[in-house]
C-alpha cells in the first residue's frame, strides 16, 4: 500500500480533540468551535447561529459535530442554514473532524461547527 502525506497548504486543519477541547491549526480551543479553512473561533452552540449563517457563500458544506454521539440539531436551525444555501451534514464530532480534514485536503469549500466530546 502506498501512503501519501496530506498537506493542508495555507488552510486550518483540525489536529485533534479530547474531552472538552479541540486543537485546530495548532491552537487549543476549550468548548465548541467553528472551523473554516482560514480560521477557527469559539462558538456558543446552536443558539449562536449568526456565525453559521455568515458561512453562506464561503462554504458549500457545513459539518455539524454533535458531540460524542450523533444527535439531531434543532429543525429550525437546519432550515435557516439550508435556506441560506449551506449544505448541512450532521454527525458526531469525531466523524465531523475527520470528514472536514479530508475535504479540506481536497481543496473543497467546507466548514465545521463542533460541540465538544
Amino acid at each position: 500500500m502506498q501512503i501519501h502525506e496530506v498537506t493542508f497548504r495555507e488552510t486550518t486543519p483540525i489536529n485533534g480533540y479530547g474531552p472538552g477541547f479541540f486543537r485546530v491549526g495548532g491552537e487549543v480551543f476549550q468548548g465548541a468551535v467553528i472551523v473554516q479553512p482560514e480560521q477557527a473561533r469559539a462558538w456558543e452552540g446552536y443558539a449562536d447561529d449568526a456565525p453559521l449563517l455568515a458561512l453562506a457563500g464561503i462554504a458549500d458544506v457545513l459539518f455539524i459535530g454533535t458531540g460524542a454521539e450523533t444527535a439531531h440539531i434543532p429543525a429550525d436551525l437546519r432550515t435557516r442554514l439550508e435556506e441560506a444555501g449551506l449544505g448541512v451534514e450532521v454527525m458526531h464530532s469525531a466523524a465531523a473532524c475527520r470528514t472536514y480534514n479530508v475535504l479540506l485536503s481536497e481543496g473543497r469549500r467546507v466548514a465545521a461547527a463542533l460541540l465538544p466530546v
